[in-house]
Protein backbone atom coordinates (compact mmCIF):
# COMPACT_ATOMS: atom_id res chain seq x y z
CA UNK A 1 0.00 0.00 0.00
CA UNK A 2 1.26 3.73 -0.88
CA UNK A 3 1.62 5.75 2.31
CA UNK A 4 3.88 9.01 0.95
CA UNK A 5 3.79 10.20 -2.19
CA UNK A 6 6.74 12.34 -3.49
CA UNK A 7 7.61 13.92 -6.86
CA UNK A 8 11.00 15.30 -6.84
CA UNK A 9 12.51 18.23 -9.67
CA UNK A 10 16.20 17.24 -9.57
CA UNK A 11 18.00 14.12 -9.50
CA UNK A 12 19.57 14.75 -6.29
CA UNK A 13 16.26 15.15 -4.53
CA UNK A 14 14.82 11.79 -5.95
CA UNK A 15 18.24 10.13 -5.29
CA UNK A 16 17.79 11.43 -1.39
CA UNK A 17 14.54 10.25 -0.88
CA UNK A 18 15.12 6.78 -2.33
CA UNK A 19 17.89 5.97 0.35
CA UNK A 20 15.27 6.37 2.83
CA UNK A 21 13.76 2.56 3.91
CA UNK A 22 11.01 1.01 2.14
CA UNK A 23 11.01 3.97 -0.50
CA UNK A 24 11.03 2.71 -4.38
CA UNK A 25 10.88 4.55 -7.60
CA UNK A 26 7.52 5.34 -9.60
CA UNK A 27 7.56 5.21 -13.03
CA UNK A 28 5.01 3.85 -15.34
CA UNK A 29 3.51 2.44 -11.74
CA UNK A 30 2.33 -0.69 -13.18
CA UNK A 31 4.14 -2.69 -10.27
CA UNK A 32 3.83 -0.17 -7.32
CA UNK A 33 0.23 -0.15 -8.34
CA UNK A 34 -0.77 -3.11 -7.35
CA UNK A 35 -1.83 -3.98 -3.96
CA UNK A 36 0.33 -5.24 -1.05
CA UNK A 37 -0.22 -4.79 2.46
CA UNK A 38 2.93 -3.39 3.23
CA UNK A 39 3.05 0.05 3.59
CA UNK A 40 5.67 2.19 1.30
CA UNK A 41 6.68 5.75 -0.15
CA UNK A 42 7.44 5.70 -4.14
CA UNK A 43 9.41 8.79 -5.69
CA UNK A 44 7.70 9.28 -9.18
CA UNK A 45 10.54 10.11 -11.62
CA UNK A 46 8.10 11.73 -13.79
CA UNK A 47 9.38 15.15 -13.53
CA UNK A 48 13.38 14.36 -14.26
CA UNK A 49 13.36 13.63 -17.81
CA UNK A 50 14.18 10.58 -17.75
CA UNK A 51 12.04 9.54 -20.20
CA UNK A 52 14.59 10.62 -23.48
CA UNK A 53 15.12 8.03 -26.38
CA UNK A 54 18.32 8.99 -28.36
CA UNK A 55 20.58 7.39 -31.09
CA UNK A 56 24.18 8.57 -30.13
CA UNK A 57 26.36 7.01 -33.10
CA UNK A 58 26.38 3.34 -33.24
CA UNK A 59 24.12 3.49 -29.77
CA UNK A 60 20.68 4.20 -29.18
CA UNK A 61 20.53 5.36 -25.79
CA UNK A 62 17.09 4.69 -23.64
CA UNK A 63 15.80 7.14 -20.38
CA UNK A 64 15.16 4.87 -17.82
CA UNK A 65 11.13 5.91 -17.76
CA UNK A 66 10.62 5.47 -21.37
CA UNK A 67 7.59 3.65 -22.21
CA UNK A 68 8.31 0.46 -23.75
CA UNK A 69 5.73 1.40 -26.45
CA UNK A 70 7.85 4.60 -27.28
CA UNK A 71 10.66 2.32 -27.70
CA UNK A 72 8.45 0.02 -30.18
CA UNK A 73 7.60 2.69 -32.11
CA UNK A 74 10.91 4.15 -32.64
CA UNK A 75 12.26 4.09 -36.15
CA UNK A 76 15.42 3.61 -34.89
CA UNK A 77 14.49 0.10 -32.39
CA UNK A 78 15.65 -2.97 -33.71
CA UNK A 79 13.01 -5.17 -35.91
CA UNK A 80 14.01 -8.32 -33.38
CA UNK A 81 13.72 -5.81 -30.52
CA UNK A 82 9.95 -5.08 -31.58
CA UNK A 83 9.01 -8.53 -31.70
CA UNK A 84 10.47 -9.04 -27.82
CA UNK A 85 8.51 -5.68 -26.85
CA UNK A 86 5.26 -7.20 -28.49
CA UNK A 87 5.54 -10.24 -26.27
CA UNK A 88 6.61 -8.39 -23.16
CA UNK A 89 3.37 -6.84 -22.71
CA UNK A 90 0.16 -6.37 -24.39
CA UNK A 91 -0.47 -2.74 -25.39
CA UNK A 92 -2.32 -1.36 -22.50
CA UNK A 93 0.98 -2.57 -20.60
CA UNK A 94 2.95 -0.97 -22.26
CA UNK A 95 1.83 2.11 -22.86
CA UNK A 96 2.83 2.68 -18.94
CA UNK A 97 5.37 0.44 -18.36
CA UNK A 98 8.77 2.05 -18.42
CA UNK A 99 12.46 0.10 -19.83
CA UNK A 100 13.96 0.42 -16.24
CA UNK A 101 10.72 -1.21 -15.00
CA UNK A 102 10.50 -3.85 -17.16
CA UNK A 103 14.14 -4.88 -16.17
CA UNK A 104 14.08 -4.36 -12.26
CA UNK A 105 10.73 -7.04 -12.31
CA UNK A 106 11.78 -9.39 -15.14
CA UNK A 107 12.57 -13.00 -14.78
CA UNK A 108 14.04 -15.76 -16.96
CA UNK A 109 10.80 -15.58 -18.94
CA UNK A 110 11.23 -12.33 -20.17
CA UNK A 111 11.29 -11.75 -23.97
CA UNK A 112 13.02 -7.64 -23.13
CA UNK A 113 15.26 -8.70 -21.00
CA UNK A 114 16.41 -11.66 -22.92
CA UNK A 115 17.08 -9.44 -26.36
CA UNK A 116 18.65 -7.05 -24.06
CA UNK A 117 21.00 -9.47 -22.56
CA UNK A 118 21.98 -10.80 -26.01
CA UNK A 119 22.77 -6.91 -26.82
CA UNK A 120 25.19 -6.70 -24.05
CA UNK A 121 22.82 -3.51 -23.52
CA UNK A 122 24.45 -0.93 -20.68
CA UNK A 123 22.68 0.14 -17.91
CA UNK A 124 23.65 4.03 -16.20
CA UNK A 125 22.96 3.83 -12.64
CA UNK A 126 23.32 6.18 -10.01
CA UNK A 127 23.14 5.82 -5.80
CA UNK A 128 25.87 8.13 -4.08
CA UNK A 129 27.66 7.68 -7.80
CA UNK A 130 27.52 7.29 -11.27
CA UNK A 131 28.12 3.72 -12.78
CA UNK A 132 27.77 1.63 -16.02
CA UNK A 133 27.53 -2.02 -15.55
CA UNK A 134 25.98 -4.45 -18.21
CA UNK A 135 22.95 -5.82 -18.34
CA UNK A 136 24.41 -9.48 -17.54
CA UNK A 137 25.79 -7.94 -14.25
CA UNK A 138 22.09 -6.52 -13.25
CA UNK A 139 19.63 -9.13 -13.91
CA UNK A 140 20.57 -11.88 -11.37
CA UNK A 141 20.59 -9.50 -8.73
CA UNK A 142 19.19 -6.29 -8.87
CA UNK A 143 20.82 -3.58 -6.63
CA UNK A 144 20.99 -0.47 -4.93
CA UNK A 145 20.23 2.62 -7.01
CA UNK A 146 18.12 4.54 -9.38
CA UNK A 147 18.30 3.36 -13.01
CA UNK A 148 18.89 6.35 -15.55
CA UNK A 149 19.42 5.22 -18.65
CA UNK A 150 20.27 1.84 -20.76
CA UNK A 151 22.14 1.87 -23.89
CA UNK A 152 21.54 -1.13 -26.82
CA UNK A 153 24.12 -1.08 -29.47
CA UNK A 154 22.56 -0.38 -33.09
CA UNK A 155 25.62 -1.82 -34.88
CA UNK A 156 24.85 -5.66 -34.78
CA UNK A 157 22.93 -7.96 -36.61
CA UNK A 158 20.34 -8.58 -34.20
CA UNK A 159 17.68 -11.99 -34.08
CA UNK A 160 15.33 -13.06 -32.21
CA UNK A 161 13.14 -16.59 -32.31
CA UNK A 162 10.26 -18.20 -29.63
CA UNK A 163 8.09 -20.51 -29.37
CA UNK A 164 5.12 -20.60 -27.11
CA UNK A 165 1.99 -22.14 -26.56
CA UNK A 166 -0.29 -19.15 -28.31
CA UNK A 167 1.32 -16.46 -29.58
CA UNK A 168 0.09 -13.63 -26.76
CA UNK A 169 2.07 -16.31 -24.39
CA UNK A 170 5.14 -15.54 -22.90
CA UNK A 171 7.50 -17.93 -24.77
CA UNK A 172 8.53 -21.53 -23.50
CA UNK A 173 12.44 -20.91 -24.92
CA UNK A 174 13.44 -18.12 -26.94
CA UNK A 175 16.88 -17.38 -28.26
CA UNK A 176 18.34 -13.85 -29.07
CA UNK A 177 21.64 -13.76 -30.63
CA UNK A 178 23.59 -10.11 -31.14
CA UNK A 179 26.44 -10.64 -33.97
CA UNK A 180 28.76 -7.82 -34.27
CA UNK A 181 31.16 -7.30 -37.37
CA UNK A 182 34.00 -8.33 -35.74
CA UNK A 183 32.54 -11.56 -35.68
CA UNK A 184 31.73 -11.58 -31.75
CA UNK A 185 28.45 -13.47 -31.28
CA UNK A 186 26.34 -13.20 -27.77
CA UNK A 187 23.47 -15.82 -27.53
CA UNK A 188 20.71 -15.30 -24.50
CA UNK A 189 17.91 -17.89 -23.92
CA UNK A 190 14.96 -16.84 -22.17
CA UNK A 191 11.45 -19.33 -21.09
CA UNK A 192 12.93 -20.54 -17.45
CA UNK A 193 14.27 -19.45 -14.29
CA UNK A 194 14.94 -16.31 -12.35
CA UNK A 195 16.71 -14.69 -15.13
CA UNK A 196 17.80 -15.33 -19.08
CA UNK A 197 20.60 -16.83 -19.57
CA UNK A 198 24.09 -16.16 -21.05
CA UNK A 199 24.46 -19.31 -23.56
CA UNK A 200 27.72 -17.79 -25.70
CA UNK A 201 29.63 -14.87 -26.06
CA UNK A 202 32.47 -15.60 -28.21
CA UNK A 203 34.34 -14.52 -31.36
CA UNK A 204 32.28 -16.22 -33.60
CA UNK A 205 29.44 -18.39 -33.63
CA UNK A 206 31.18 -21.81 -34.35
CA UNK A 207 29.51 -24.46 -31.80
CA UNK A 208 26.32 -22.25 -31.27
CA UNK A 209 23.67 -25.09 -31.21
CA UNK A 210 25.52 -27.26 -28.37
CA UNK A 211 26.12 -24.08 -26.45
CA UNK A 212 22.02 -23.49 -26.37
CA UNK A 213 21.67 -27.04 -25.48
CA UNK A 214 23.73 -27.14 -22.87
CA UNK A 215 22.65 -23.78 -21.23
CA UNK A 216 19.32 -25.40 -20.83
CA UNK A 217 20.17 -28.86 -19.77
CA UNK A 218 18.60 -28.64 -16.27
CA UNK A 219 16.00 -26.30 -17.20
CA UNK A 220 12.89 -27.84 -16.69
CA UNK A 221 9.63 -26.47 -14.86
CA UNK A 222 6.30 -27.06 -14.99
CA UNK A 223 5.70 -25.49 -18.21
CA UNK A 224 8.46 -28.15 -20.27
CA UNK A 225 10.68 -30.65 -19.65
CA UNK A 226 14.73 -30.10 -19.96
CA UNK A 227 14.92 -32.21 -23.24
CA UNK A 228 12.49 -29.80 -25.15
CA UNK A 229 14.04 -27.01 -23.84
CA UNK A 230 17.40 -28.15 -24.87
CA UNK A 231 16.03 -29.43 -28.38
CA UNK A 232 14.03 -26.01 -29.21
CA UNK A 233 16.57 -23.58 -28.20
CA UNK A 234 19.52 -25.71 -30.50
CA UNK A 235 17.11 -24.75 -33.16
CA UNK A 236 16.19 -21.68 -32.39
CA UNK A 237 19.69 -20.60 -31.66
CA UNK A 238 20.65 -22.10 -35.80
CA UNK A 239 17.22 -20.26 -37.07
CA UNK A 240 18.70 -16.48 -35.36
CA UNK A 241 21.77 -17.38 -37.89
CA UNK A 242 19.65 -17.51 -41.05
Amino acid sequence: MITIYHRPRTLDEALTLLAQPNTFPLGGGTLLSQPTADPVEVVDLQSLGLDSLTKKGYDLEIGATCTLQTLLESEHCPAALKVAIKLEAPINIRNSATVAGALVSSDGRSPFATALLALDAKITMVSDKSSVISVGEFLPLPRRGLITSVAIPLNTKFSFEFVSKTPADKPLVAAALAQWNSGRTRLSLGGYGQSPLLAMDGPEAEGLDSAARNAYHEAQDDWASAEYRMDVAATLAKRCLV
